[in-house]
């Protein structure tokens, strides 16, 4: 049998459309075998997922997506096959998720002085036991009527320079890496061309990537295209990095991204799963 991983997902427990439990049904029904749950600042919804896997047959590979920032660039690391009741990592996420919450009431406060109340109790609600991430003002802004679309909620308010945006100071890139290697995991760069940095910065990320101790890089994402995978390739030869595989799903409504609908990845990159 063919292994199918897509180590990078979201559910409810942050800023996806669908419960753990949903997340890892659909991912069995699109034939993926080892489905990583990566949601942001949150270990939630990894309990609900972990029974669902067993029920449905696949593996489920404990994981989070952790902001942060380096060098006033705000970057996505992920960390695979951790230890979710480790203390250093279970501290550290506390402490984003404080930060997040503060800056939610921020978000809040900017809409209300544009005469858009009401926004924080509403985005509460929704987030539940899970984490308050932009995405949910740009729903409440959506069925509020103040936009047409998610996207247009970002271009006119949540975006940066945008009338609601708030400048956040994430973690550190050390803080992050030593947080998930701590907990025994994997810590992956997410999707590195996302970030439209220059050669140069990107050759500063990886060295202090690497250096604090990450090990790999998303070369197959759910928008890669053949470019990006070349170069995302070069650069992990060049620093003796593993490749990881994730669509980074969020929500069945987005069409052009599917949980296992992902290119292979390149049989000359070492894949990051061979680490757990």
């Amino acid at each position: 049998m063919i292994e199918r991983y897509d180590l990078h997902s979201h559910s409810t427990a942050s800023d996806g459309a669908l419960s753990p439990s949903e997340l890892v049904v659909r991912a069995q029904q699109q034939g993926v075998t080892a489905l990583a749950l990566t949601d942001h600042d949150t270990i939630q919804g990894l309990d609900e997922a972990k029974q669902a896997a067993a029920l449905n047959g696949i593996q489920l590979i404990n994981g989070i997506e952790i902001s942060t920032t380096w060098e006033n660039h705000c970057l996505h690391i992920v960390g695979l096959n951790i230890n979710p009741e480790h203390v250093s990592l279970k501290t550290g996420i506390a402490h984003l998720q404080a930060i997040r919450s503060e800056r939610a009431q921020k978000i809040a406060f900017k809409l209300e002085k544009k005469r858009i109340p009401g926004a924080y109790e509403a985005v509460t609600l929704a987030a539940g036991k899970g984490m308050i991430t932009r995405s949910h003002f740009a729903d409440f802004l959506l069925q509020q009527n103040h936009v047409s679309t998610q996207q247009e909620a970002f271009d006119r308010y949540l975006g940066q320079g945008k009338p609601a945006y708030v400048s956040t100071t994430w973690a550190s890139l050390n803080d992050t890496l030593n947080w998930i290697t701590a907990a025994g995991g994997v810590a992956v760069l997410a999707h590195p061309m996302r970030y439209k940095l220059s050669a140069n910065w990107m050759n500063r990320l990886l060295s202090a990537f690497k250096e604090s101790g990450g090990q790999g890089i998303e070369v197959i994402t759910g928008r890669s295209s053949p470019e990006e995978i070349t170069l995302t390739s070069q650069y992990i030869k060049r620093y003796g990095l593993y490749g990881s595989v994730g669509s980074d799903f969020h929500s069945p409504a987005n069409q052009w991204v599917e949980l296992g609908r992902l290119k292979p990845l390149p049989e000359i990159i070492k894949p990051v799963w061979a680490l757990f």
